[in-house]
């Protein structure tokens, strides 16, 4: 049984959704980062409390093997300081390399009291980068106590070449680490993965069909160049949503996943903050948005569906 691990009132809730998801996707992007510090335990809370239906972040693994929630590899220069409160240079940030410690480490590390000056609504509060299955565990908790209806969760694998075994490693190594760990907690129904390194959606479309997977794509290239690259069509296609248009979305949603021919693809961009972009999504009929700011989404939950707020 694979959720014996895991505390009986989360055990209990989760193949049990109370209300049905949305058709929308609002996937809460590390979380809630607009409001609170990115990849932090508080942020995925609040997430749940605005109405997301995922949420999403991203991992890194520390030297003693840990799935780490974390953006980068290395200890971000504008958000984190050292245990001691003192704060490090944008030049030497890639020194403090979390796959060069363990992370006893890495948790003594405070990534959330000075904010983010990129996001001022942000809550200034002492936090740490927790552990994959922390999340899990805590996300779990709420919405069986709090939320009540159960999300999706959208791991991003952080990795590329020029970083194989110096700041994460390889594809399959870290792929499987991934998924081992997830199946000890979740459903796989529950679980997509996505990744800018097509290495890693090429390793686990092969090795491991079942999962759930999205492409997040960059650049200029062509959906055809981009898919010839990949060399299978993906559950799901997550461009820039600058890069997106009408017609770009109609052109999506004609392909059927490799893996799973009776659907179709689903188009969720990223990273959509102001309302009126997310308005235009929705008219564009994109499948759902990645978002650091769900409290918007949650003023129009009419308009996308969103079963929101605490239900105590």
């Amino acid at each position: 049984m694979r959720l014996f691990i895991l505390p009986l009132m989360v055990i209990s809730f989760l193949s049990h959704a109370q209300y049905p998801l949305p058709v929308f996707d609002i996937q809460g992007h590390r979380g809630a980062r607009g409001l609170e510090p990115e990849n932090s335990i508080p942020a995925f809370l609040l997430a749940l409390d605005s109405g997301v239906t995922t949420i999403e972040l991203d991992l890194a693994v520390s030297r003693d093997g840990q799935l780490v929630v974390s953006h980068e590899p290395w200890m971000n220069a504008s958000i984190c300081s050292k245990p001691d409160g003192t704060t490090i240079a944008e030049k030497d940030e890639m020194k403090y390399n979390l796959f060069q410690m363990d992370y006893a480490e890495i948790k003594s590390w405070d990534c959330g009291s000075r904010g983010n000056p990129d996001f001022p609504e942000q809550k200034h509060r002492s936090t740490f980068k927790p552990l994959l299955r922390d999340v899990i565990i805590a996300v779990e908790a709420h919405i069986k106590n709090y939320t009540r209806y159960e999300v999706n969760y959208n791991i991003e694998i952080k990795s590329d070449p020029k970083g194989d075994h110096v700041y994460h490693p390889d594809p399959k190594t870290f792929s499987d680490l991934v998924i081992k760990t997830l199946d000890e907690y979740l459903p796989l129904e529950r679980i997509n993965i996505q990744s800018f390194d097509f290495r890693v959606l090429q390793y686990i479309h092969q090795h491991h069909p079942e999962i759930h997977l999205a492409a997040l794509i960059e650049g200029e290239k062509t959906v055809a160049e981009q898919l010839e690259h990949l060399g299978f069509t993906p559950d799901t296609w997550s461009p820039y949503y600058e890069l997106l248009n009408k017609e770009m979305v109609a052109e999506l949603k004609l392909l059927n996943p490799t893996s799973r021919p009776h659907n179709h693809v689903r188009v969720i961009p990223w990273t959509v903050n102001e309302v009126k972009d997310m308005l235009l999504m929705k008219t564009w009929h994109t499948d759902g948005i990645i978002t650091d700011y769900p409290d918007r989404a949650l003023r129009y939950k009419n308009t996308f569906g969103i079963k929101s707020g605490v239900t105590k």
